[in-house]
């Protein structure tokens, strides 16, 4: 009897976003994509010896559904780079999310102004073009 790997994870689809870049117009853009997540079910564990091995090798994992976009400035379809189409849980779980990011950068105060009083002569020259 061969292995069904979908017997033994729980599906549950969800949506992530993902910032990419149209080949189009260059224009980078926030997409929503479909994932699937796939976690190891604790109550079908199997019985046999070869297909127990196999089981406990199983890690919880997402799955991308969607392979194509369509960018939202040009209109045009593009495909979503697929070097990143299956993670692994324990891979996210090390990441920071996208939202603590921006509430990190928010809570810096602004940068101070450069003072170009302090910068050596060579910074505060105009320049002359190419030719000088």
């Amino acid at each position: 009897m061969a292995f069904d790997e979908k017997a033994f994870f729980n599906e549950k689809p969800e949506n992530r976003p993902a910032k990419l870049p149209c080949p189009r117009c260059k224009r980078v853009n926030d997409y929503s994509l479909r994932w699937m997540r796939r976690t190891k079910r604790k109550d079908r564990q199997p019985q046999g010896g070869d297909d127990r091995a196999k089981y406990d090798k199983l890690r919880d994992h997402l799955l991308r559904l969607d392979d194509e976009v369509t960018c939202k400035t040009c209109g045009k379809k593009f495909e979503v780079p697929s070097h990143q189409s299956m993670l692994f849980l324990d891979q996210l779980e090390g990441l920071p999310k996208d939202e603590d990011v921006e509430e990190s950068e928010a809570g810096q105060p602004p940068a101070t102004p450069i003072d170009r009083a302090k910068l050596p002569a060579r910074f505060t020259k105009p320049t002359k073009g190419w030719r000088g």
